[in-house]
């Protein structure tokens, strides 16, 4: 039986919209699966792990019946990427899925679509808010790297996402650093905040698109849901009382350097070559109209980088994980950032010259 005619790339850009999310390894085997759904000209393509689903429904460019199946979601993939440019066929027989392209032959096994699990989005009360998927973009990637991976603290392996009037706020903390980024809404909404599970970010962050098109979120109950061009992406919300992120952002640091990023960007980058592989700390020296950024390691190796900066102040020295002052600089496009400091042991304070709605902050540490 036909499934369905197409070409190559037109089934492999929605089976990777969709297999990012699945596992190598689950203990559900049909988890590993995709589900492709043919009906009419519609081609729906899910994956799932249970906490999050993403769906894409497109228009099906050939012929063939009505049916449902699911597959191996990377085997499918990697065939798919293998093949050359060209028209590929998809066979239903018993259990058997065959992919013929040219002269090649592919036989795949199956499992019922009938036993794929699917999260249905809560019925009842719901926010639902719209923004240009390219400021909603760029919100989570100014965040996203602040976000704990494996922590104890299971709320910090996720990101707040708050709305607050016409206030859009997501915010990132892994205990040592933390980041926020606000965004303008066209409407007034009551407050509302949940947190997203870390892979639900990393996903969104990776498919959302540089446009002015629109993603619509819904919040409702302890699921979101995302929507986006072709794609629906419903996540479970992680159930935890985030901390008060706004006790750890510095108040009154009164020392302000204003420095050129990619300047700085580059030389910490040069600098981090020779730091300890594991601690990756390097010193910051601090004196008037010059950042010294000092680095060493166990072989007694040393590194050190000079720039001019706009900076009158006092003399001052700290430390900091260089790894989380890359993170800062590679996520922001400005020609230049602010830092502000206070004592060697005070947090340093991030921000883009003019702007207040983004703001990092780098606890130091001893070197």
């Amino acid at each position: 039986m036909l499934l369905l005619t197409s070409s190559r790339d037109a089934l492999l850009a929605p089976l990777q919209s969709v297999s990012g999310i699945v596992e190598k390894r689950h203990t559900l085997p049909i988890l590993s699966n995709v589900l492709i759904e043919k009906l009419g000209d519609t081609l729906t393509l899910l994956a799932t792990d249970i906490e999050i689903q993403i769906t894409t429904h497109q228009i099906s460019q050939g012929g063939g019946e009505d049916a449902s199946i699911t597959v191996g979601a990377r085997k499918l993939q990697d065939i798919l990427r293998a093949l050359p440019d060209g028209e590929v066929s998809l066979l239903l027989d018993d259990k058997r899925l065959t992919l013929k392209a040219g002269k090649s032959r592919y036989n795949l096994q199956t499992l019922p679509a009938a036993d794929y699990p699917r999260m249905q989005l809560n019925t009842g009360e719901s926010l639902t808010l719209r923004l240009p998927q390219k400021d909603f973009r760029r919100q989570l990637a100014q965040v996203a790297y602040a976000m704990a991976a494996q922590d104890i603290r299971y709320y910090l392996n996720g990101l707040l996402m708050q709305v607050m009037g016409t206030e859009l706020r997501l915010v990132a903390t892994d205990g040592h650093r933390l980041a926020l980024s606000s965004n303008t809404l066209e409407e007034e909404f009551q407050k509302t905040e949940v947190i997203l599970p870390r892979k639900t970010v990393l996903e969104l962050t990776r498919q959302l698109a540089d446009s002015d098109d629109p993603v619509e979120i819904v919040i409702t109950g302890n699921q979101a849901c995302f929507r986006f061009g072709p794609i629906e992406l419903i996540t479970k919300l992680i159930d935890g009382k985030f901390p008060d992120y706004e006790r750890v952002i510095p108040q009154g640091n009164p020392k302000l350097v204003t420095v050129h990023r990619a300047s700085l960007l580059s030389a910490l980058q040069r600098a981090a070559i020779l730091t300890n592989e594991k601690f990756r700390g390097l010193r910051v020296v601090l004196e008037a109209g010059l950042l010294r950024i000092i680095s060493s390691n166990a072989e007694q190796e040393e590194a050190q980088e000079e720039l001019e900066i706009s900076y009158s102040g006092d003399s001052l020295e700290l430390g900091f994980n260089v790894t989380y002052l890359l993170d800062v600089l590679n996520n922001v496009v400005t020609d230049t950032v602010e830092i502000h400091l206070n004592e060697p042991m005070s947090s340093a304070l991030f921000t883009l010259p003019g702007n207040e709605q983004f703001k990092a902050v780098v606890m130091p540490m001893r070197i």
